[in-house]
C-alpha cells in the first residue's frame, strides 16, 4: 500500500453543527488534500442502532443530510470513498468474529460507556449492542487496514482498544491487520449558544444549514461575561463564548482590536456578536451555495453514495477472505 489509508465516521443522529465542523470535518477535508493519504469517511448507521433502536425512522433521512453536509464542507468524491456502513455485510461479519476473542473486561472499562449512559439518561442503554460498539468500531477500522484514525484526545481510549483487538487476533491467528495509529488532531474549544458543549440534546447547537434570520438570532443568544450587565462594564473576552468564536471565524488584526474593546468598554456585547453573525454568515456562504446545490440534486447524492459504497466493498471482501483463511473455518467444496 503506497499511500497511507484513513478512516473515520460518523453517526448519522440529525443535523450537523459548528461543532462538528471544526472538530472533525475541517480535518477530514484537510487530510483528502494531503498528498500520501488514501481516506475513507462513512455513515455509521449501525452505530447509530446502539441509541437509537427505538425509533429508526430518520436514519435514512439523516443519512442523506449527513452526505450533503459532508460534500458541501468540502469532502470530494473523487479523492475520499464515502460510503454507508450498513451496507457493506462484511462489517457485520468481522465484529462477529471479533466478538468472540474480546475479552468482557475490556468493554466495561471502557471510560466512556458509563458517561454515555448518564448523558442518555432518558434511554435504556443496558444492550449488548451498546456495551460492544468499541468491538464494531474497531471492526470498522481495521476492515480498510487504516494507517490511521483521526480523534480528539477524549477518543484515545477507543482507538488504543482497536489497537488491542487488531494484536489479539494477530496473535490468535495469523498476522491479518496493521495496528492503527491515533491521529491526534486539535480541536478548537467551540461551545454552543448557552455556554455548555455544543450538542443537539441540548438545543444550543447552530447548525450548518442555519442562515439569514435564523443564524443572527441564534448569535444573538449566545451567553458572554456573566459580569458584564451594562455596555460601560469592562469586559472579559478570556472567558466569553461570542471572542471564542471570534478567535476562530474572524481574521487577527480584527480579533486583537475587539479584544481590546472589550475589555475597554468600547464595545457592546450585542454589537460584538452583531460582527460576528456576520462573519459567520460570510464564512458559510460557500457551504450554504453548495447544501443547496446537492439538494436539487438529489440522485448525484445517491450516486456518490453508491460508488463510495462500491469502492469500499471492494476492499471488505478482500479483507474477510484473509480473515476467514486465518480463522480456518469450514470451506467445503459447495461453499
Amino acid at each position: 500500500m503506497n499511500s497511507k489509508r484513513i478512516l473515520s465516521g460518523m453517526r448519522p443522529t440529525g443535523k450537523l453543527h459548528l461543532g462538528n465542523l471544526h472538530g472533525a470535518l475541517n480535518n477530514w477535508v484537510d487530510l483528502q488534500n494531503r498528498q500520501g493519504y488514501e481516506c475513507f469517511y462513512f455513515v455509521a448507521d449501525w452505530h447509530a442502532l446502539t441509541s437509537d433502536y427505538k425509533d429508526t425512522s430518520r436514519i435514512g433521512e439523516n443519512t442523506i443530510d449527513m452526505v450533503i453536509d459532508w460534500l458541501s464542507v468540502g469532502l470530494d468524491p473523487d479523492k475520499s470513498t464515502l460510503f454507508i456502513q450498513s451496507h457493506i455485510l462484511e462489517h457485520a461479519e468481522l465484529f462477529l468474529i471479533l466478538s468472540m476473542i474480546t475479552p468482557l473486561a475490556w468493554l466495561e472499562r471502557n471510560p466512556t460507556y458509563k458517561e454515555m449512559q448518564t448523558e442518555m439518561a432518558d434511554r435504556d442503554l443496558s444492550t449488548a449492542g451498546f456495551l460492544g460498539y468499541p468491538v464494531l468500531q474497531a471492526a470498522d477500522i481495521i476492515m480498510y487496514k487504516a494507517y490511521g484514525v483521526p480523534v480528539g484526545i477524549d477518543q484515545l481510549p477507543h482507538i488504543e482498544l482497536t489497537r488491542e483487538i487488531a494484536r489479539r487476533f494477530n496473535f490468535l491467528y495469523k498476522e491479518v491487520f496493521p495496528i492503527p495509529e491515533p491521529l491526534l488532531t486539535e480541536v478548537p474549544k467551540l461551545l454552543g449558544t448557552d455556554g455548555r458543549k455544543m450538542s443537539k440534546s441540548y438545543d444550543n447547537s447552530i447548525y450548518l444549514r442555519d442562515r439569514g434570520q435564523i443564524l443572527r438570532q441564534k448569535i444573538l443568544s449566545m451567553f458572554t461575561d456573566p459580569q458584564r450587565k451594562k455596555k460601560t462594564d469592562p469586559g472579559r473576552p478570556e472567558i466569553c463564548n461570542v471572542f471564542s468564536f471570534h478567535t476562530i471565524y474572524t481574521e487577527p488584526h480584527e480579533v486583537t482590536q475587539i479584544e481590546e474593546e472589550c475589555r475597554s468598554a468600547a464595545i457592546g456585547c450585542v454589537e460584538c456578536k452583531k460582527r460576528l453573525a456576520e462573519t459567520i454568515s460570510a464564512e458559510m456562504a460557500p457551504v450554504h451555495e453548495r447544501q443547496d446545490y446537492y439538494l436539487k440534486h438529489g440522485t448525484l447524492v445517491e450516486d456518490i453514495i453508491f460508488e463510495g459504497t462500491s469502492r469500499a466493498r471492494e476492499h471488505a471482501v478482500k479483507t474477510m477472505l484473509e480473515v476467514r483463511e486465518a480463522i480456518q473455518v469450514f470451506r467445503g467444496s459447495r461453499s
